[in-house]
């Protein structure tokens, strides 16, 4: 069973467990899958600075998990 997506987990983390993630983060602006820093950027951090609605985008992917 995969982990629960949550806001402080880094986007590599996020797409380290989750296959899907780099592809339904694309779709809202946020290309992190060759960014530098999804190693250390928290998926909370990096949807506020891309005026992505945080709570949205964790609630959708978690749906789909």
């Amino acid at each position: 069973m995969k982990n629960k997506i949550s806001k402080d987990m880094t986007f590599a983390e996020l797409m380290k467990e989750n296959e899907g993630a780099a592809e339904k983060l694309a779709d809202r602006g946020l290309f992190c899958g060759g960014c530098p820093m999804a190693q250390f950027e928290t998926i909370e951090n990096g949807a506020k600075a891309h005026g992505v609605d945080v709570d949205k985008l964790i609630k959708e992917l978690n749906s789909d998990e």
